[in-house]
C-alpha cells in the first residue's frame, strides 16, 4: 500500500511540476501516472549504475552531478512516455529539483 501511495504522489508531483514550470507538459492524469512509474523504475535501475560510472566527475563536483544525471533520466522518461514532454535540459533540471524536494518531504 505504501508504494500506491508514493505513486500516486509522485504523480501529483509531475502534475504539479506541469502547472509550475512552462517547459513540462503533461497531457493528462493517466500520462503522469506512467511518468511516475517510468522514472521511479529508471532511479531504481539505472541511476544507481549511472552515479557508479560517474563516480570521480560526482566526487570532483561534491555530488552536484547527480542533478545532471538526474535531469537525464527525466529527459529520457519523457522520450519514453507518451502525453509527457519535457522542452530541454534545464526544465528537466527544475522538475528534478521538485521532485526531489517532494520526494525528501514525504515519509517512505
Amino acid at each position: 500500500m505504501p508504494i500506491l501511495i508514493s505513486w500516486i504522489i509522485s504523480s501529483l508531483a509531475i502534475l504539479a511540476s506541469a502547472y509550475l514550470l512552462p517547459g513540462v507538459t503533461v497531457d493528462s492524469f493517466l500520462a503522469a501516472l506512467t511518468a511516475a512509474l517510468v522514472l521511479g523504475l529508471a532511479n531504481a535501475i539505472l541511476k544507481p549504475v549511472l552515479i557508479l560510472l560517474t563516480l570521480p566527475i560526482n566526487f570532483l563536483s561534491m555530488g552536484l552531478f547527480t542533478l545532471v544525471i538526474n535531469a537525464g533520466l527525466v529527459m529520457l522518461t519523457a522520450s519514453i512516455v507518451p502525453g509527457f514532454y519535457i522542452a530541454g535540459f534545464w526544465w528537466a533540471l527544475l522538475m528534478g529539483l521538485i521532485l526531489s524536494l517532494v520526494s525528501a518531504i514525504i515519509p517512505d
